[in-house]
């Protein structure tokens, strides 16, 4: 049975109120570094996919112990579980669609009820981390594509999907969604966005969704 309609988040500084890279970065004593480059991918002042490499590059050495600590560190964002909860009620779905890493949404997306999601994957070594990235990056079009395929996937049409998001990277999956809404989000997000949302509670949204 198709879903109602289908709500896709972005996952940091959005879904939660991390940068997961930034965590993982203080492991390596580059907190600040990467804090910097992340702030200047985020509003779109440098390519994500290159920007994310160098950032990745910065976790060379790091010990795979140190994801359950960047777990341990994460505060999901307030009205997160309440947003969940009316999609589920309304009949709708919920993704997550990252920059981030699936080393860490593969926890912490199930245990806020998230039903798909999507990250990329840290090549490791005997436990330690290489400072690559596994694969094809999931930038912008990556974001756009994966929402088009699971709006596919569950039935719904487009016109009935919302992207939810705070960066550069999310302009492409907002401008196909339904509605694009702008969170806790940069100024040229906020510009090109249908709807800003301005409290840093994603329970706002729940009075956008289909009743």
């Amino acid at each position: 049975m198709p879903a109602r309609f289908l709500v896709v988040l972005d996952a940091d500084s959005t879904l939660i109120r991390n940068e997961v890279i930034e965590l993982l970065a203080d492991e390596a004593g580059r907190g600040p570094e990467v804090a910097a480059a992340t702030e200047a991918a985020m509003r779109g002042e440098v390519d994500f996919a290159t920007s994310l490499r160098s950032r990745v590059k910065a976790l060379t050495g790091v010990s795979t112990e140190a994801f359950a600590r960047a777990i341990a560190r994460i505060e999901p964002t307030p009205g997160v579980r309440d947003l969940v909860a009316a999609v589920h009620d309304r009949g709708g779905v919920v993704g997550v669609v990252s920059g981030g890493f699936h080393e860490v949404l593969d926890t912490v997306a199930p245990d806020l009820g998230v039903d798909v999601w999507r990250a990329n994957r840290l090549v490791a070594v005997d436990d330690v981390l290489t400072g690559e990235v596994d694969g094809e990056i999931v930038d912008a079009t990556a974001k756009a594509d994966t929402l088009r395929s699971w709006a596919a996937e569950h039935g719904v049409p487009l016109s009935a999907t919302f992207a939810i998001g705070d960066g550069a990277n999310d302009l492409e999956m907002m401008a196909v969604a339904g509605l694009g809404l702008a969170f806790n989000a940069k100024p040229a997000v906020r510009e090109r966005a249908d709807l800003v949302i301005g409290p840093v509670d994603l329970s706002q949204v729940v009075a956008l969704l289909p009743r």
